[in-house]
């Protein structure tokens, strides 16, 4: 048979009151596959550029690759937390659009901080359990999936830190830990002004330098 979007977006849409054009945004090409859908059978896919397929539930969740704003953003800020990583002597690496199995099946954060020795052993993907901090920066094409759907994935897969990027009105991170199995939202990080995040490790920044015109600029630990 044919299968399409995971049913878990569909009941997002039910929860937050979408509109139906934002849940087309995470609906793409259909696969012929039967039966539900392994984590080896997606990652045996082949690669497309233009959109991001994940699995939840044994069933795919598609959404559009990222736009220039968003892929800005990213790359901007990959650099800042490799900066900060080094400099903190932290044994990580920071990686972009990589495969993370989670016990749902697979996702796709925009960011990830993970542990450098499974890194370096890994060749499609990583184990949650490898994962430090899954970042994702919002787009209105994954609205559902960034706020509602996403955070509860990686609360099931024990994912210490979750970060989530805002870039309009104005950019701003909002992070989030886990506590007794429930991410507690954190002090945002605002544009405008330099703001310090102490884990994983320590991290100075505005987050307005993720945007274009504005110097990706971070103060180091306690300089």
């Amino acid at each position: 048979m044919f299968v399409t979007v995971a049913e878990t977006a569909v009941r997002a849409q039910g929860r937050l009151g979408a509109a139906p054009e934002e849940v087309k945004g995470l609906v793409s090409v259909a696969y012929n596959h039967a039966g539900p859908w392994t984590v080896d059978a997606v990652l045996a896919l082949p690669e497309d550029t233009t959109q991001r397929v994940e699995l939840v539930g044994g069933q795919l969740m598609m959404s559009p690759a990222p736009g220039l704003a968003h892929r800005r953003a990213s790359h901007r800020l990959h650099d800042l937390l490799e900066a900060a990583a080094e400099e903190a002597g932290a044994d990580v690496e920071v990686f972009e659009g990589i495969n993370v199995v989670v016990p749902d099946g697979l996702l796709i954060p925009d960011l990830a901080v993970v542990d450098a020795a499974a890194a370096e052993e890994a060749t499609v993907a990583l184990s949650a359990h490898d994962v430090l901090v899954v970042i994702e920066i919002a787009s209105p094409s994954t609205r559902i999936t960034d706020r509602p759907l996403k955070p509860s994935l990686y609360e099931a897969a024990a994912i210490e830190h979750y970060w989530r990027i805002e870039l309009a009105p104005a950019p701003r991170l909002l992070p989030a830990r886990l506590e007794n199995g429930a991410y507690v939202d954190q002090a945002p990080l605002l544009a405008g002004v330099v703001s310090r995040i102490e884990e994983p490790f320590p991290l100075a920044f505005d987050p307005a330098s993720l945007v274009r015109g504005q110097e990706a600029v971070r103060m180091p630990g306690d300089q």
